[in-house]
């Protein structure tokens, strides 16, 4: 069996399931909470690529490089985002948590540290992970943000990593937490998870 495996991986909040075409409608309406797929400085499909978007993950799950989720709320099953275990590196137990979106109404509610804490349980404590990394675009604030509450710390900057469809350059900043951070971190997300939140 690989490394990593399609999985279901759920708290009382938020389920991580497997990708599928049957999420498509689901996804398509979260795209469209807050038309995700204008935001210049990441890729988030539209309705008319979602289809081709749920392939191309589901392609790379086949060729053991990608585990795609859709996300979905526990209590509704109502899927609101998608996320990855992408860039697996079984040989040193390295994998990117990345290729990750929400739909605007679930942002900063807290979904995203149920999902992280979810992934990055599963990555250490059951896969055995030495690193896990987050990458994302130099101008994603919002992206950056949420990876340094989650406790992760920069790498570094990769110049001029990518080119975009439009064809600007990507700096691509480059976090991780490694096994040894890994105790840390979880206390503090079980206390972000806790805490009393102020609606």
């Amino acid at each position: 069996m690989p490394w990593i495996h399609p999985l279901t991986l759920s708290d009382a909040r938020v389920s991580l399931i497997p990708l599928s075409h049957d999420h498509h409608d689901d996804l398509v309406e979260a795209t469209q909470d807050g038309d995700l797929w204008t935001l210049w400085y990441t890729s988030i499909p539209d309705s008319h690529t979602m289809r081709t978007e749920i392939d191309r993950r589901l392609g790379l799950l086949e060729a053991g490089t990608m585990m795609p989720f859709s996300i979905a709320q526990t209590e509704s099953g109502k899927v609101v985002g998608m996320t990855t275990y992408m860039n697996i590196d079984e040989v040193n137990r390295r994998v990117e948590i990345g290729s990750t979106w929400y739909r605007k109404s679930v942002q900063r509610s807290g979904l995203n540290t149920h999902a992280k804490r979810l992934l990055l349980a599963h990555a250490f404590e059951t896969l055995g992970a030495g690193a896990v990394e987050f990458r994302t675009h130099f101008f994603n604030k919002q992206s950056r943000a949420a990876i340094e509450r989650l406790g992760a710390k920069l790498d570094g900057i990769l110049r001029n990593h990518m080119i975009l469809p439009d064809g600007s350059r990507r700096d691509t900043c480059v976090y991780s937490i490694i096994e040894n951070e890994w105790p840390a971190v979880r206390t503090h997300l079980d206390y972000q998870i806790n805490r009393p939140r102020i609606r």
